[in-house]
């Protein structure tokens, strides 16, 4: 269950000895918020949000076991793991690009498979984008630790965007799912395929930026920890 999971991912960041790991420390402190958010009655329906949520890590925790043969998305993070170019948000960025926008739908068709009902996961969620809203605060805060430029750039609306742009990626999440789950079986492994090739393409975005971007970039780089076991901690919210 989501508990479980939550600690799956810490043993995960843990254990990856470069930027892999910001993601999953990451993920696996928004993982236990929503658990913790299902405990206090937030969701509709808390058992159904628990079995959403662990059904989204698995598709992570899949593409981290099988780093040469997952999706090229994914392999897109791997592939930069150990570039010490790249700011720390990049490295978040290409976890996050590929989760949402490539594991997200597809855990909502599964789901949905098992309900026999689409619509009936949509409220809970949307909730979840509340969740995801308050744990950012917190990380933002531990972030600047290890990335001292970080609550700048919030307090210059780095934060109200990046909130935006995790809504706006859930919400074409949804609407991937949407058009997936109608599909046949091969229908559906052909859109994966072409979603996964699409997703691979904003990760290339995410690590090239504009050439009027770079000088800006290079200067919040010297601003970083490069050490990755600090970062990793300091995702996880240990000190």
């Amino acid at each position: 269950m989501i508990a479980d999971t939550a600690k799956d991912l810490r043993t995960v960041a843990l254990a990856a000895g470069d930027a892999s790991g910001y993601f999953p420390a990451l993920y696996s402190r928004v993982t236990a918020r929503i658990g913790a958010s299902i405990d206090e009655g937030a969701f509709a329906d808390g058992p159904g949000v628990d079995r959403f949520a662990t059904c989204f890590a698995s598709h992570y925790v899949a593409a981290a076991d099988d780093h040469l043969r997952g999706p090229v998305c994914w392999q897109a993070c791997w592939n930069v793991a150990s570039d010490q170019r790249l700011l720390i948000v990049q490295h978040l960025l290409l976890g996050i690009n590929a989760h949402v926008n490539y594991d997200l739908p597809r855990a909502v068709v599964e789901v949905a498979d098992e309900r026999g009902d689409l619509l009936s996961i949509r409220h809970d969620f949307d909730a979840v984008n509340d969740v995801l809203a308050d744990t950012y605060v917190d990380v933002i805060k531990d972030l600047d630790r290890v990335s001292r430029w970080v609550n700048s750039a919030a307090r210059l609306g780095g934060g109200r965007a990046f909130n935006f742009s995790l809504r706006l990626a859930r919400a074409r999440a949804w609407q991937a799912a949407s058009a997936m789950y109608p599909l046949t079986a091969d229908a559906r492994r052909g859109y994966a395929d072409e979603l996964d090739r699409f997703v691979s393409v904003l990760a290339y975005l995410i690590t090239r930026p504009p050439p009027v971007l770079r000088p800006i970039l290079g200067l919040a780089r010297r601003l970083e920890e490069r050490d990755t076991t600090k970062v990793v901690a300091s995702m996880l919210g240990e000190r």
